[in-house]
């Protein structure tokens, strides 16, 4: 724009009544001028008129005066906020700027552009230098992928705890979330981990799919260097139990004699964490295995471990009688149990035990994976 001309208030009025578009034009570039002239000191009643001149005529004029004038408003923390708004909501070559700077804008009036405008609009202010939550809320909101990782990737924004679960469940599918949510530095230790059984379970499935490799055996390599990734061991998840039977038994081989004598003797928590250390079971699935109702996961435990049926029966009776509670034992569960253990091969029991020897968060990402394929095939 040029430099504004020496002109009073009302030789400004008279050039208002000029309804052209070059007048109206001209009309924006010498009040826009005036409005940003540092030489000038505007008291409040020429404030308010200058704004009034160029929102009503605002939309009248040419696109590069109005871009020109957003770039000047764009860096002003004082400019009005009702043309601010009004160019925020012009096209995105106007309002980009605006977008992108203002810092008069208020969360409510970018989140009604967010919901009503294009999607440039949104991309611009996923850009922005800080987001607030709820402006980063209403982004999310628009399911928009490409508008969304611009937001994740963008540390200047704020993403309330609730808003990072949801794009933390969302990147289980959208492959673009992941790595920028991985690298932001509000991302918490436990939505990490789980974004990386994700990622490993999508991989895994892929690798089940189109290589002859065994499913066991890669699991326990993927749970293993995902564990070293994250700086994670076994032993946060022992308990008193475990480690009583790490110290007596540590390095050294437990027999499935060893256990049932164990049981015998009435030493209940020591055999609840050698069960555990011998299976490689978590501590609280071994004890629930010993415990539960019916006994077919102890069947599999010990089946897997190469107990006879002899001692798995006497096992399971006394099993029985060491729960906290309920300590009757039902002559049909027993005949259910032992038949179900003499059914089930040892191949078997391994493959099982060692799926449970799995991170509980590994399993369920695999078991999202393998429903969503599911899912998908279905449509099909």
């Amino acid at each position: 724009m040029t430099g504004p001309p020496d002109l009073t208030m009302n030789e400004l009025l008279d050039l208002a009544r000029d309804k052209s578009v070059n007048g109206r034009t001209r009309l924006v570039q010498i009040v826009g001028d005036l409005f940003f002239d540092e030489g000038r000191i505007l008291n409040a009643r020429e404030r308010a008129l200058m704004t009034d001149i160029l929102r009503q005529l605002i939309h009248d004029v040419e696109m590069s005066v109005r871009k020109a004038l957003a770039d000047k408003l764009a860096m002003e923390t004082d400019a009005p906020s009702e043309l601010v708004t009004v160019l925020a909501n012009d096209e995105i070559e106007v309002a980009h700027s605006i977008l992108l700077n203002s810092a008069v804008l208020q969360d409510l009036e970018l989140i009604e552009i967010i919901q009503h405008r294009t999607f440039q609009h949104r991309l611009t202010i996923a850009m922005r230098q800080t987001v607030p939550e709820p402006v980063s809320d209403a982004l999310v909101e628009t399911d928009d992928t490409k508008v969304i990782q611009t937001l994740i990737e963008n540390d200047g924004a704020r993403i309330s705890s609730g808003t990072m679960v949801y794009l933390v469940d969302q990147s289980e599918t959208r492959d673009a979330y992941q790595k920028p949510l991985l690298d932001r530095p509000d991302m918490s230790d436990h939505l990490a981990k789980r974004m990386y059984w994700w990622v490993s379970a999508a991989l895994r499935t892929h690798i089940v799919e189109h290589y002859e490799v065994d499913p066991t055996e890669l699991d326990q390599n993927i749970e293993s260097t995902i564990k070293t990734l994250i700086g994670e061991t076994d032993d946060r998840s022992l308990d008193e139990a475990a480690r009583l039977s790490n110290k007596v038994f540590g390095g050294k081989t437990i027999t499935p004699a060893i256990l049932l004598r164990t049981l015998r003797q009435g030493e209940v928590r020591l055999f609840e964490g050698m069960l555990a250390q011998t299976t490689g079971l978590r501590p609280n699935l071994a004890r629930r295995l010993i415990y539960e109702p019916g006994g077919e996961g102890l069947a599999i435990a010990c089946r897997a471990i190469g107990m006879t049926k002899p001692d798995f029966g006497s096992l399971f009776l006394l099993s029985r009688s060491a729960r906290p509670d309920d300590k009757t034992v039902d002559p049909d569960e027993v005949a259910r149990t032992m038949s179900f253990f003499d059914r089930i091969k040892v191949s078997t029991a391994k493959i099982v035990l060692a799926r449970w020897r799995l991170d509980p968060d590994y399993l369920f990402a695999i078991e999202q994976i393998q429903g969503a394929n599911e899912l998908k095939a279905a449509a099909e």
